[in-house]
């Protein structure tokens, strides 16, 4: 490998690389070391992270000084984590602990200095492992494709390089590095493959490595094309109302499990007897992800990224105990309620402070709520006017219903006032409720 044929691999990845900003994750061996004297030689603006987990000892240190004084050398940032007492160390799972610790760093790094890319020296054996223990999980294709070049900002520029072609380069080009000797060992499941199986494989054939490669690219081709099936059945399937994605969950079920589960994967749903769950629920009922709401309405996955802050579920004050001094009193919505897609958010809404008892307040709907909408002669449910204006369940749970200390019901916010309480030719003064807002899409 050389600096010409590694800058293709990163202009794969990313236009013009010279361009942006980066953060490699250097950890002392031979793959990260190759991979940060690639940048310099490039001349590309990059920074250096470095964990000393403080599990080898004296060999740890030495991984944190190689990384460290080449830095130093070359005038390269770089950011250390020691791992401490406070960094509780599990009994078991100490690779799910380290790999979560690092990342947490990185992360924190990347958005203090403001770098675009974390760069990793995963290559091509490493890819070759995943590929065995993916195997061994029935993973399936996206297990099977392995570890991607590029993906939520982290770049891989080194998978299509293999082990022997890295030390080859760092032989040719004198490069400081460091051995990990606790990768000998096979007390882990990937360095069992490492060390036990891949070698076997490699003994079958002078070319597997390059055959592999070849192989995972096939891979990753397939699942790309899979991957635009799938998102054409599922567009040919939903539509959008108020901001949510509606799946129809009767032409959904009569797809294949595996297109079910990776449509329904991309919400967050994973586990499969969950998913089965979904399909045999009752209207109305909910499920809920890291980051997305799905409800049940009849043959219907309604679908409604979950809000960044929590729902308001108290009932908020408007008003304490007052009286009118001026002809006019004002109170503005516009803090208070929750924006709805589709929606007109702007109203103003005049009432008779005379007819109505303090405090006010705005609730969520109730069972049995009734009011005498503005523009209708009698009374209507809260729920049949819900009903009447083509609500989604998602919609209606962001609706405030307003009231008076009596819990009479002043209005249906921002749609509809009730028209028992407006002003009237005997008003003598005016409370004005309003949003000036309007977010309607």
């Amino acid at each position: 490998m050389e600096n010409i044929s590694f800058k293709n691999q990163l202009e794969n990845l990313v236009r013009n690389p010279e361009n942006h900003t980066y953060l490699l994750a250097v950890s002392g061996g031979a793959d990260s070391m190759v991979l940060a004297s690639l940048f310099q030689g490039l001349g590309i603006v990059y920074q250096v992270a470095h964990i000393n987990y403080k599990l080898r000892g004296e060999d740890a240190d030495l991984d944190q000084k190689t990384v460290q004084d080449f830095c130093e050398k070359n005038h390269i940032p770089f950011h250390l984590y020691e791992v401490s007492e406070k960094d509780k160390k599990p009994e078991n799972s100490i690779q799910l602990w380290a790999r979560e610790l690092r990342y947490r760093f990185f992360k924190e790094i990347r958005e203090r200095e403001k770098l675009e890319f974390l760069v990793t020296a995963h290559h091509l054996n490493d890819q070759l492992e995943t590929f065995i223990i993916n195997l061994s999980k029935a993973s399936g294709i996206n297990g099977l494709s392995g570890i991607p070049a590029a993906s939520n900002q982290i770049l891989r520029p080194l998978l299509h390089f293999s082990k022997e072609e890295i030390y080859q380069y760092a032989e040719k080009h004198k490069i400081d590095f460091r051995e990990d000797l606790s990768n000998k060992k096979n007390d882990y499941l990937r360095n069992k493959i490492r060390n036990e199986i891949v070698p076997r494989l490699l003994e079958t054939n002078d070319h597997f490595l390059e055959n592999f490669k070849k192989s995972s690219d096939y891979l990753n081709q397939t699942k790309d094309f899979v991957q635009k099936q799938i998102e054409s059945i599922e567009n040919s399937i939903s539509t959008f109302n108020l901001g949510e994605k509606i799946i129809s969950k009767e032409k959904l079920n009569k797809e294949s499990d595996f297109v079910k589960f990776e449509i329904l994967k991309k919400y967050g749903f994973k586990n499969e007897e969950e998913i089965k769950k979904i399909f045999s629920a009752q209207s109305g009922s909910q499920f809920i992800s890291n980051d997305y709401l799905l409800i049940i309405s009849r043959n219907e996955l309604l679908l409604s990224k979950k809000n960044d802050r929590k729902d308001i579920e108290e009932d908020i004050v408007l008003t304490e105990n007052f009286e009118f001094s001026n002809d006019e009193v004002n109170i503005s919505l516009e803090n208070v309620i929750e924006n709805i897609e589709g929606i007109n958010n702007s109203f103003e809404w005049h009432f008779d402070p005379a007819k109505l008892q303090f405090p006010l307040r705005l609730r969520k709907q109730q069972d049995g709520d009734e009011f005498y909408p503005a523009g209708f002669s009698g009374k209507k449910k809260v729920s049949k006017f819900f009903r009447d204006e083509k609500l989604s369940i998602l919609a209606r749970q962001k609706i405030w219903i307003l009231c008076d200390g009596s819990n009479s019901i002043l209005g249906v916010v921002p749609l509809r006032q009730d028209r028992r309480y407006t002003k009237d030719e005997k008003t003598k003064s005016i409370l004005k409720i309003f949003n000036e807002k309007n977010n309607e899409i």
